[in-house]
């Protein structure tokens, strides 16, 4: 007699967020890891995508994120599904890291497909090379998930890596590849790291994980009541009608903030470890990111234009400057036109800390890069002195940017391509190639793209602040009115 149960749906769960300031100067907060482009023009972002959509049951993809991240990651999916897809967002006001986003995902996925789905839990920045070995762990992992166990995916290290916490295998589980959890432990140092290599008995912990919704949940309720009360008054206090999905600040604001990993793995009787080799890396640092490229004779690995002169095991990238390097040996050097990274290779890890004090200067290079993405399309700032700055606006067919003014400022637009629909209080009108128009400050405003082509335009501010805070919103159909 065979088993003719119907398995319980697989829905994937993309996690995307956090700066990767170890990726800095590529990644900003702005523009973080996930949309970075690899060796082959696609971003972290859509490679995950496109393995979620190879694994779900449901023909959708369900993404935790930002609404700062939202349209342009929306954007991307369009780009891969197209744009009549179903792939539902939930929208975080404020990161409060993996236990409650993970929470709130698990409450919309019971409600949509009952206590028994089984949620796929994917970080959007994580690099898997070979696809097929990594379904077949997603297939070992949600049959142990459908057997009551939170499985995490580990993987077999190839090298005594000191970047990643690690997993401490236990006791097969009978009828399956799997094995019992016996420990989470934390980031070694190097000596123990060779310990754990060599004895085989550890994996490198990954960060992706399976379960049901509902017995995350029940585990979350157990060993962290706090966090699971504040999800569940958040999903109730929810417009659970309206898409994107948005989580209330104020509600999640007074979450405690907690990792999955010590809100939940770490206390639970029931985890469970699938073994995976299929290539995976989390890329967390330019000498990560450098050994997917190859290297020439001297071991030096180039992305875009550089000269090398005697000089050897250097990571050079550089976006449109030719980057030269004579003498040098053990570098990463990322030059990305308004900043520049030169690094030993062996302190990669350490960038972030070039990140941090940025931060506490209040620098913008921290934050954004020349060209930021906007709901609407993109900017990219041609020229940023005390006395103006100048910008090459590019705003996509039916986008519209906000009703807004300015305190500070004034502006001038040029159209050069496409044309454009410029409301300066209550008068609206059109602006063609070659034509101009002048907003005073405290003037509300308004630029459209009524056409079917991108509009080009160019901007310059004069004034005596040009911050991006100096903008008041008065209508906004992307949602950042204030």
């Amino acid at each position: 007699m065979t088993n003719s149960r119907k398995p319980n749906p697989l829905i994937p769960v993309i996690l995307s967020g956090g700066a990767g300031t170890r990726l800095w100067p590529v990644s900003r907060r702005a523009h973080p890891k996930p949309f970075m482009k690899l060796v082959d023009g696609e971003s972290l972002a859509e490679k995950t995508f496109r393995r979620a959509l190879a694994v779900t049951d449901d023909a959708s993809v369900l993404t935790v994120t930002s609404r700062d991240y939202y349209f342009y990651t929306r954007d991307l999916y369009d780009a891969v599904a197209g744009a009549d897809h179903d792939h539902p967002f939930l929208l975080e006001p404020v990161g409060r890291n993996t236990a409650p986003a993970i929470a709130l995902a698990a409450h919309f996925l019971q409600e949509r497909l009952g206590p028994e789905a089984l949620m796929l839990i994917l970080p959007a920045d994580h690099l898997i090379v070979n696809e097929a070995r990594f379904q077949s762990a997603v297939d070992e992992a949600r049959s142990l998930a459908d057997r009551g166990y939170l499985v995490t995916f580990g993987i077999h290290p190839t090298q005594p890596e000191t970047g990643y916490g690690y997993i401490r295998k236990g006791e097969p589980i009978a009828n399956s590849g799997g094995h019992q959890v016996a420990a989470f432990v934390e980031k070694p140092d190097v000596e123990t790291a060779v310990d754990y290599v060599r004895s085989g008995e550890y994996e490198w912990n990954s960060g992706m994980f399976c379960f049901g919704a509902a017995a995350y949940l029940e585990a979350l309720q157990t060993h962290a009541p706090e966090i699971a009360a504040a999800a569940r008054t958040c999903w109730e206090g929810m417009e659970r009608a309206q898409r994107p999905l948005e989580i209330p600040l104020d509600l999640f604001g007074a979450c405690p903030a907690n990792s999955i990993d010590y809100a939940v793995m770490e206390k639970a009787p029931n985890c469970a470890v699938v073994s995976g080799d299929f290539g995976w890396s989390d890329i967390g640092s330019w000498k990560a990111m450098s050994e997917l490229f190859e290297s020439d004779a001297a071991g030096n690995r180039i992305q875009g234009k550089a000269v090398v002169v005697e000089s050897h095991n250097c990571f050079i990238k550089g976006e449109g400057r030719l980057v030269a390097a004579v003498g040098v040996h053990d570098l990463v050097i990322v030059d990305t036109g308004d900043a520049v990274l030169v690094a030993d290779r062996e302190r990669a890890q350490d960038v972030k800390e070039v990140v941090s004090q940025l931060t506490d200067l209040k620098d913008q290079v921290a934050e954004y890069h020349q060209t930021v993405h906007r709901p609407w399309g993109s900017y990219s700032i041609l020229e940023d002195a005390d006395d103006c700055k100048v910008k090459r606006l590019v705003v996509k067919p039916g986008q519209v940017l906000s009703l807004q003014m300015h305190h500070r400022r004034s502006e001038h637009w040029t159209v050069i391509r496409g044309v454009a629909k410029v409301r300066i209080d209550r008068e609206e009108f059109l602006l063609r190639p070659n034509e101009s128009t002048y907003i005073p400050v405290e003037t509300q405003h308004r630029l459209e793209n009524p056409g079917t082509e991108d509009v080009h335009l160019i901007e310059v501010q004069t004034g005596d602040y040009f911050g991006e805070d100096d903008i008041v919103r008065y209508e906004d159909i992307y949602g950042r009115v204030k």
